[in-house]
């Protein structure tokens, strides 16, 4: 009795990212979903036993002595749902048994806005720091249907909206309810630091989306959100600059007129910025010299990300040269050289380059010289690969 376990925090033991699990790993889903029933199970035990000993306890006149308190031990974890396991992830939540779960991170995929809000009501409200929605196709008015139950968590720190089917180029004119209410649900989230709208069309709707927010964001995901430079040009002026350390932009044109925004961009998230996505962003090697000067002036960066760009071998060789000034950058993953290519159809600099058309030894080649150059500008330790497996993106609270 007087050494009972009390608290058992499981989180961080999943994770769904890392791509050498070993086959006996366990998913953070089938791991929620073991937690979940552990939960059901015992709770059932525990009633079955409270039943027992309340007929035991029965006296002469019939009535009974109180149950003993219930031991109870709380397990914190993170939670990753679907619709698959929907049922017995609310059913363990809402069961009253020694086993009580509290969420630190929690993800959903691919529920309706019902479902996602029965979830939400069910947790814990402290200690919740991330919400991570993907998949769920809830679209704006879905979105405003579900975001007013986060303000109930006090820590929540990151909310991820990714793929959530929100496009404001389909908004009838002066029509934009659900983009104001979707800003004022931001509004009312006072420690937010991370927000993710990955995939949202967002076009000239930037300052308004984020115009409530009480505090500077420090990490801000908008891969391939449509944005216009009007949006560019706000995030620059904003209180978010400065503080970003975190940016994805990837899947933007950057030709002139998203260059020039963006370059002001970087100038002022300069002295925070430690991790840089810049994905098929349409970089040619005139472009990425013209932006070298403000990415040189990054001095904390510690990973950048340019897959799937159009550049040449001596571009990228210029890339490390230039680079080679930033002391803490230890992760670029860098594009398949244009000149790497195995056969050169006519296509337009913008357009995808097909990994099987590579040249793999050409390739070889080039990766063996950047890492020559790397040495001998005593940078062996950065790692510069165009594999996008085993180097996914830093998680924010990994910064």
């Amino acid at each position: 009795r007087r050494c009972r376990l009390r608290v058992l925090d499981m989180t961080g033991l999943q994770d769904d990212d890392v791509a050498d699990r070993g086959p006996e790993a366990m998913s953070l889903w089938s791991g929620t979903v073991v937690l979940a029933k552990a939960c059901l199970e015992i709770a059932k035990h525990q009633s079955e036993c409270l039943k027992r000993g309340s007929k035991r306890r029965k006296g002469p006149s019939g009535a009974s002595a109180p149950p003993p308190r219930p031991l109870g031990v709380e397990i914190r974890a993170d939670l990753f749902v679907n619709g698959t396991s929907f049922g017995v992830l609310r059913d363990a939540l809402r069961a009253a048994g020694p086993l009580r779960l509290k969420c630190r991170d929690f993800h959903a995929e691919e529920l309706s806005a019902a479902g996602t809000v029965s979830l939400l009501e069910s947790l814990e409200a402290a200690g919740v720091r991330r919400v991570d929605l993907r998949f769920n196709n809830l679209g704006l008015a879905g979105l405003c249907a579900v975001l007013p139950r986060l303000a109930r968590f006090p820590d929540l720190l990151s909310l991820e909206l990714p793929y959530s089917n929100v496009d404001v180029r389909r908004l009838a004119a002066g029509n934009d309810a659900g983009l104001r209410c979707l800003a004022a649900q931001l509004g009312k989230l006072p420690r937010l630091k991370e927000l993710n709208l990955d995939s949202s069309r967002l076009s000239g709707k930037l300052r308004q989306l984020l115009g409530d927010l009480q505090a500077p964001l420090e990490s801000l995901e908008l891969a391939f959100c449509s944005l216009l430079p009007g949006d560019l040009a706000f995030l620059s002026e904003s209180f978010h600059a400065p503080a970003l350390r975190k940016l994805d932009l990837s899947g933007h044109d950057f030709s002139e007129n998203l260059l020039q925004p963006f370059r002001r961009l970087l100038e002022e998230s300069s002295a925070s910025l430690l991790h840089l996505d810049l994905m098929e962003c349409r970089l040619t090697d005139a472009r990425l010299e013209a932006l070298l000067p403000a990415l040189c002036r990054c001095s904390r960066l510690r990973c950048l990300g340019l897959f799937g760009n159009p550049l040449s071998t001596p571009a990228l060789k210029g890339l490390v040269r230039q680079t080679a000034v930033l002391p803490h950058l230890r992760l670029v993953v860098y594009p398949y050289p244009v000149d790497c290519y195995s056969r050169e159809p006519p296509r337009p600099p913008s357009a995808r380059l097909s990994e099987d058309a590579v040249d793999e030894e050409r390739l070889a080649a080039v990766n063996a010289e950047l890492r020559r150059m790397l040495a001998s500008s005593g940078r062996a330790d950065a790692v510069w690969t165009s594999s996008l497996f085993r180097h996914g993106t830093l998680d924010y609270f990994a910064l």
